[in-house]
């Protein structure tokens, strides 16, 4: 998961330089990937999360692609209290941060984070229910009295939160089988699959905006889409309240294993990558683009497009987020050269990156 926090920060407008107290810190110097905090911020954090910080952590441990440089920091708040406070210091002070669940659906730059990375990890990964849901009564007066809720909190992996549904005999979940990554970063992205999305079980997310404060938002008022959700770019997720069916075990089961059997076949799931790297544009599949313009087992340093689907770029053991960065580019213009379509990227590029000649 990352916000623009993410899974992106709520970082300034490009070029936007410090504030004053902190331009006096850094004695006017702009920001980059190879400056570190100053000891008055880094005691300010400190304050908030004590020991639970690490200066200057590359990020390729916290990522699925194996990939990236190191942030400024990378901090593990213990509680709801303490992220808040973080996320409105940093605004405060005008640094850039990004959030972290799994990071299944990011590329950092070998340069790092000219920033602080926020981890949401197991100590924000409760879940709580089942509560039966008020009978819903349907059009033809039939009474719907197998709907449950359940809350969770964003950073739960998707697949801690299935094994849960399994277990109480809870369906609606079966299409995440196999979907790395956390509720929280699955929730912004409005992941899916196989005809499903999680906008299809949301019924309200509790959020954080940049200065600290929560508030709650209905599913209506999110504005999922595909692969996206409109109130979140700037928001925080923090816990969701879903609505499940009752059903029977055996048949969960069955479901979530016949969806893991069709992801082995079809999709390079042992090898590093970030899943799907492109979205698909409407009517297309991505996957069948690249594919249809020649580009399996196309390479750049570690980097290669999947044999098994021409829509995951894997980490072959040695490759750079720049291998990566310039793979998705190549894929980019040789699919526009031939389509007329720009494929854009599903992973979230974090920090600087060059397009090097990548068309607009």
């Amino acid at each position: 998961m990352i916000y623009a926090g993410g899974e992106k920060a709520l970082p300034m407008a490009a070029g936007d330089p410090f504030h004053k107290p902190l331009q006096e810190i850094m004695t006017g110097k702009q920001r980059t990937q190879s400056d570190s905090l100053p000891e008055p911020l880094r005691e300010k954090i400190r304050e908030i999360v004590g020991k639970s910080v690490h200066w200057q952590q590359p990020l390729a441990a916290y990522s699925t692609l194996k990939v990236g440089g190191p942030a400024w920091a990378v901090v593990m708040p213990e509680s709801r209290e303490a992220f808040a406070a973080m996320v409105a210091m940093l605004s405060r002070e005008k640094i850039p941060w990004w959030i972290i669940g799994r990071g299944s659906n990011v590329l950092v730059p070998d340069a790092g984070l000219a920033g602080v990375v926020l981890l949401m990890g197991r100590q924000f990964a409760g879940i709580a229910g089942p509560r039966p849901v008020e009978p819903l009564v349907l059009a033809d007066g039939a009474r719907k009295t197998d709907l449950f809720e359940v809350g969770v909190e964003a950073g739960c992996s998707l697949a801690r939160l299935l094994r849960w549904a399994v277990e109480h005999e809870l369906s609606g979940l079966e299409f995440t089988a196999g979907i790395p990554g956390s509720v929280g970063g699955a929730i912004r992205m409005n992941a899916g699959a196989w005809g499903r999305q999680m906008a299809d079980c949301i019924c309200r997310l509790t959020v954080m905006d940049g200065s600290g404060i929560c508030t709650e938002l209905t599913r209506e008022e999110v504005g999922f889409a595909y692969r996206s959700a409109a109130a979140l770019t700037d928001r925080i997720v923090l816990a969701a309240v879903l609505q499940l069916v009752k059903s029977e075990k055996e048949l969960i089961e069955d479901a979530c294993q016949a969806i893991i059997h069709k992801r082995l076949a079809l999709q390079p799931l042992h090898s590093a990558s970030a899943g799907s790297f492109f979205k698909n544009p409407a009517g297309q599949p991505a996957g069948k683009l690249i594919e249809q313009a020649g580009l399996k087992g196309m390479r750049v340093g570690g980097a290669v497009i999947s044999e098994k689907h021409a829509n995951f770029i894997i980490n072959t053991g040695g490759a750079t987020a720049a291998d990566i960065h310039a793979l998705m580019q190549m894929v980019q213009i040789r699919v526009y050269d031939l389509t007329g379509i720009m494929l854009e990227p599903e992973v979230r590029l974090l920090g600087e990156w060059k397009k090097n000649g990548k068309r607009d």
